[in-house]
């Protein structure tokens, strides 16, 4: 960020030069910069820059480790530490009163109060955190699903779909429904009917035999949400699958799977943004995905990863979280190293943990 200081008038006209100067460079770091877009999409990004449309299914899930574009989740472990308690850490509350609130969610996570957090503790904790997201995308669901039925039925076509989806494109309602129920050809751009497409492929997905094309409110919940049906849940792995396999055998090797994005960076801030990214998807691909270790992750070992419901996933989960704070490596998580690695369980750094930790608790 480039700050503009004020100058007296006496030094106004070489001063504005070099203000005009600093601004441009400014605006040249920053386009090196975003030169290709980075995995490291934050929850209150996504929230500034919400989706203007609620009846798209969103390339973000709470407590699923991927993003619907085959992208980490960078708060995933978060999410499932905080549940629906998300925006209680954001960076502009009160320290102190957020340490209190980092220390009782501790204290309910710790079931048999050792003062200590296991693994099997926060297993439970993880599996019940990921419920609360599911129970809130079912209610966000319904208020989505009442906005597509406008007949009220208990069913939406798929023509009552595309109508709405155009609509919210910029296309009148009212000439959209007539053309479709006319059977006439609609005009739109490249981009719109490659989406229209996709979004067809997947309604069919989420339609329970036997198909028509009609969706009740838990199918839509589906189309939505893929991580709350074991169908659609494949076809999202086989979505992701097929977008970053090179060389079309329907798997994923290591090489492919922290292949970078298209583009190129041209600065350090771009290159350390690409170090990271390979980092981080060859730790997970390595520890957590591959689950035999033999190199390649199958379509089965994609969707156990993917599954929020999977228990065993879960255990795999608390034990890495465990580890991250596990100073004196006693394969618990104590008062003092939840205070001081906050950020990672909350997204907000708490200071002054050691000479806070007794008097929160």
């Amino acid at each position: 960020m480039v700050w503009l200081v004020a100058m007296t008038s006496k030094q106004g006209s070489l001063c504005g030069l070099a203000a005009r100067g600093f601004w441009l460079l400014g605006l040249v770091l920053l386009m090196d910069a975003s030169a290709r877009p980075a995995n490291h999409s934050s929850t209150r990004e996504r929230a500034a820059n919400k989706e203007e449309n609620e009846i798209l299914p969103p390339d973000h899930l709470n407590g699923v480790k991927l993003e619907m574009d085959g992208h980490l989740n960078k708060d995933f472990h978060q999410e499932v530490f905080l549940g629906k308690d998300m925006d209680g850490f954001d960076e502009d509350s009160e320290p102190r009163r957020s340490r209190r609130k980092l220390m009782v969610i501790f204290s309910k996570v710790d079931v048999n109060t050792d003062r200590r957090i296991s693994a099997k503790e926060m297993q439970r904790w993880i599996m019940e955190k990921t419920a609360e997201h599911f129970q809130e995308a079912i209610r966000e669901n319904k208020l989505h699903f009442q906005a597509v039925d406008p007949d009220g039925d208990g069913h939406v076509s798929w023509d009552e779909y595309k109508v709405k989806f155009l609509a919210s494109k910029g296309h009148n309602e009212r000439d959209v429904a007539i053309a479709i129920k006319n059977h006439e050809e609609l005009k739109v751009d490249e981009e719109t009917q490659e989406v229209l497409e996709n979004l067809k492929d997947r309604w069919y997905q989420a339609d329970n035999p036997p198909a028509d094309l009609l969706l009740t409110e838990d199918e839509f919940l589906s189309f939505l949400h893929p991580e709350h049906s074991k169908g659609m849940l494949k076809f999202m792995v086989k979505e992701i699958v097929r977008d970053l396999d090179q060389d079309g055998d329907k798997q994923l090797s290591l090489p492919e799977f922290i292949s970078l994005p298209v583009g190129t960076v041209e600065n350090q801030q771009g290159q350390d943004i690409d170090d990271n990214w390979v980092k981080d998807r060859k730790k997970e691909f390595e520890e957590l995905i591959d689950s035999n270790h033999d190199g390649i992750v199958t379509m089965e070992e994609l969707e156990n990863y993917m599954d929020p419901m999977n228990e065993y996933n879960a255990l795999n989960e608390a034990k890495q979280m465990i580890a991250i704070a596990d100073e004196n490596q006693n394969h618990h998580l104590e008062p003092e190293e939840i205070l001081k690695y906050s950020e990672f369980f909350t997204g907000s750094k708490l200071m002054d943990y050691a000479r806070n930790v007794h008097e929160e608790f």
